[in-house]
């Protein structure tokens, strides 16, 4: 689904700064939104190097009215959790080739953000989900938002897990297995791909469960949709779980600690490049 198109007058860019190439071209974007009359703005150390006013990197939601990401995908999924309460729509732009969230080349960038600033451009929005710890030991439950995913792994020790899902207030599967991914679409095309799980649509309304490595075969990937509540509780002896938010935010999970995932309340505004997600997955997957 795609969202209204807001008057752009702030553009934020977030660079990925010890990729010299992302501020060079960091660079010929402040000017080119210079001289388009347009505010670009970046954390106080970007900014310094190009040429663009500095700002608290929180505040760039609270600023921009545009995202521009010059990076990987990692740099959009730590981007996507700080904006998308804002609806800030974001611009990806990837260092190296196509990326399945940095849709744009560096040789498409100035020319995308022109699109943009024309209006000449589409929004899709991208479900997250909110996971929310409940543990046996704290009173106050802790809240994570995630853009590809939810991952429920084995700690150091490399012990297997006991993990029993409920869906909905349903018992749905016990796995002993390495982990379990609970992904968006988005996600699909992340860890869960790597654990057999499938390519979703990225627009769709569904959340992956793909358990890693599990001890019965049986166990496969499975799609719900995205109205279902999960529930993970952890049957692991000790301390050797871990919990882990789109690869960049983790901690410990304890027995009996329970898990509740669902879909969240905001949603990822994404421009869409004018590469089609067939090419994309075409690309990176060297489907020939």
């Amino acid at each position: 689904m795609a969202s209204a198109k807001r008057s752009i007058k702030t553009v934020g860019l977030v660079v990925k700064r010890e990729r010299p190439e992302a501020i060079t071209i960091a660079r010929t974007l402040t000017r080119f939104l210079r001289a388009k009359h347009k505010t670009p703005i970046a954390d106080s150390e970007t900014a310094k190097k190009i040429g663009a006013e500095g700002v608290e990197r929180h505040h760039l939601a609270d600023r921009a009215d545009l995202i521009v990401v010059l990076g990987g995908d990692g740099t959009l999924l730590g981007v996507a959790r700080m904006v998308a309460s804002e609806g800030t729509p974001i611009l990806g732009v990837n260092l190296g080739g196509l990326g399945f969230l940095t849709e744009v080349t560096i040789t498409e960038a100035r020319a995308a953000l022109g699109r943009v600033l024309a209006g000449d451009y589409e929004v899709d929005q991208r479900i997250m989900l909110e996971a929310i710890v409940d543990r046996a030991s704290e009173e106050i439950p802790q809240s994570f938002q995630a853009f590809n995913d939810v991952v429920v792994g084995k700690g150091p020790l490399g012990r297997m897990l006991e993990l029993d899902v409920v869906a909905n207030h349903t018992p749905f599967c016990s796995y002993r297995a390495d982990g379990l991914i609970i992904a968006t679409p988005t996600g699909s095309t992340a860890y869960a791909l790597s654990a057999g799980g499938p390519i979703v649509y990225p627009t769709l309304g569904a959340i992956v469960l793909a358990p890693i490595c599990p001890h019965t075969l049986s166990n496969r990937p499975v799609v719900l949709p995205d109205t279902c509540e999960i529930e993970i509780h952890v049957k692991a002896p000790d301390h050797d779980t871990t919990f882990t938010v789109d690869g960049q935010e983790s901690s410990q999970l304890g027995p009996d600690d329970v898990i509740k995932i669902h879909r969240g309340s905001h949603v990822v505004s994404l421009i869409r490049s004018e590469h089609p997600y067939f090419e994309i997955w075409r690309d990176k997957l060297h489907w020939g």
